[in-house]
């Protein structure tokens, strides 16, 4: 079972706020595998699907953001996982508005959901996956910033750079965090490299090529 959490704040005043688009993103992935909300569970609503054969159950905490942490736990305990199967998709003020950035662990970068995941998984060895929303303009403060809806603007943005995530973090699930990291933290979509095709020479016989998986991606 792989474990996806979107880091958001429950209730309609801060819906399409910048500080829920792990919320948003998630939601992408359900409708990509056809996976729905069904649950109430881990103090948060629950789905689960199955997508090119592997289990994946998808989390919106509804603790709030400073206390998501508690519902991951109760989620990893519940499934029996290792962190290495939790994947927790957040919102990022150090990226750049509509970028995407997957990594294996870390820090919580000054994200308050993510710290206090951190503190009950008593571990950083879990992915996340990090949607810039820019840094506010002069004179803001954060927490009216992150509080504060998207504009016009941005919601294209945001259009592109949540299904860019949701493909990523399906990527993860299926393929592991190698695979997408080295396909989706560019920028942009990569395809799985075909090999050339090879010649066979009469009398001479194939040498299978062989498979490498490659990653300039630090963690």
């Amino acid at each position: 079972m792989k474990l996806i959490v979107g880091l958001g704040n429950p209730g309609n005043k801060y819906d399409q706020t910048r500080h829920n688009i792990g919320f948003v993103a998630v939601e992408k992935i359900a409708s990509l595998i056809s996976a729905s909300p069904s649950k109430t569970k881990f103090d948060g609503l629950l789905a689960e699907a199955v997508t090119s054969g592997k289990k994946v159950a998808l989390l919106w905490p509804q603790t709030y953001m400073n206390a998501s942490g508690q519902s991951v736990r109760r989620a990893v305990d519940f499934y029996k996982i290792d962190a290495e199967d939790v994947l927790v998709v957040c919102d990022d003020l150090n990226l750049a508005s509509g970028k995407v950035r997957l990594r294996a662990s870390g820090s919580a970068g000054g994200q308050k959901g993510l710290s206090d995941t951190i503190r009950h998984l008593q571990t950083d060895s879990f992915a996340r996956l990090k949607i810039g929303i820019g840094r506010p303009p002069e004179g803001w403060e954060v927490t009216d910033y992150v509080l504060g809806k998207f504009s016009s603007t941005e919601r294209e943005t945001m259009e592109v750079a949540t299904t860019a995530a949701a493909k990523a973090a399906i990527c993860w699930a299926t393929e592991g965090v190698a695979a997408a990291m080295n396909r989706h933290n560019a920028g942009e979509e990569k395809k799985p490299k075909k090999r050339p095709n090879q010649t066979k020479t009469a009398g001479q016989p194939k040498t299978p090529a062989s498979d490498s998986e490659t990653s300039d991606e630090s963690t």
